[in-house]
């Protein structure tokens, strides 16, 4: 029995020095605190009182780059209701407004670093915004928060 007892201890060492690493990896504090959250990489452009609504397309060959631009995008305070793929390819990143208001476009180019703007009026989406990533975008160098 006291063989197996040895054993019992070790497997318990080893699960919870591996649960320890694994805590520590994911953000967690050798104190066992919560993971810690680090704030927004970037500032908050869309003033409060506003709600874009935008729809976020990759252009590009480059698998997950809607999914990069909405977490840059709702960082930066825009509603993005939906995202996917562009039915084309294109040559650089593109901002149709929608609703009317270029200056909502004109944000949405600044918080990307820039793009085109163009008017593609369509009351018929329930958007103010189709942006179209393209090849010449890059998302910010640090990891967004989850």
């Amino acid at each position: 029995m006291k063989g197996r007892g040895r054993w019992i201890a070790l497997a318990l060492v080893v699960l919870l020095a591996g649960y320890g690493l694994w805590h520590l990896a994911s953000g967690g504090s050798a104190a066992g605190d919560a993971p810690r959250r680090s704030a927004a990489r970037v500032k908050r452009i869309v003033p409060e009182s506003d709600r874009i609504r935008v729809e976020v397309l990759n252009g590009t060959n480059t698998r997950g780059l809607a999914r990069l631009g909405t977490g840059l995008l709702r960082d930066l305070g825009f509603d993005v209701v939906s995202s996917g793929n562009a039915p084309a390819r294109v040559d650089s990143t593109t901002v149709l407004v929608r609703s009317g208001r270029m200056d909502w476009g004109e944000l949405a180019a600044k918080g990307l670093g820039g793009a085109r703007v163009a008017a593609r009026p369509d009351s018929s989406r329930y958007l103010d915004l189709t942006i179209v990533l393209g090849p010449d975008w890059r998302p910010p160098p640090e990891p967004f928060d989850p």
